[in-house]
């Protein structure tokens, strides 16, 4: 499956910590090897945002986590931000930020969200 990680969310993947960068690297490699096969606790469902899911590197045991969505053929990461427990404020702002990105990259590229 084809995975791609907006040039924000690539920026924010690289302010990442070393050894959570890496850790986000490899579920991102996961999402791209099984697509809708990888399983929970990997990734799961955002709650209150249509069809918007997120990316759970170490099994849920990172405090980050990579917001995306499918895109007609690829999965496409908007924004990587932290887990909403660690962070609500800042998760629900990451939320809004990679909604807003994924319009527009739909808006850019056709297709649809």
């Amino acid at each position: 499956m084809i995975v791609r990680l907006l040039p924000e969310a690539k920026a924010e993947l690289d302010k990442l910590p070393p050894a959570e960068a890496v850790a986000m690297s490899r579920v991102i490699l996961k999402l791209a090897e099984l697509g809708t096969d990888l399983l929970f606790p990997h990734h799961s469902g955002v709650r209150g945002s249509a069809g918007l899911r997120e990316l759970r590197p170490r099994a849920g045991r990172s405090p980050w986590r990579a917001l995306y969505r499918r895109v007609g053929d690829a999965f496409v990461v908007a924004a990587i931000g932290p887990e909403a427990k660690v962070d609500r404020r800042s998760f629900n702002s990451a939320v809004q930020v990679a909604g807003e990105r994924l319009v527009a990259y739909v808006e850019r590229e056709g297709g649809t969200v």
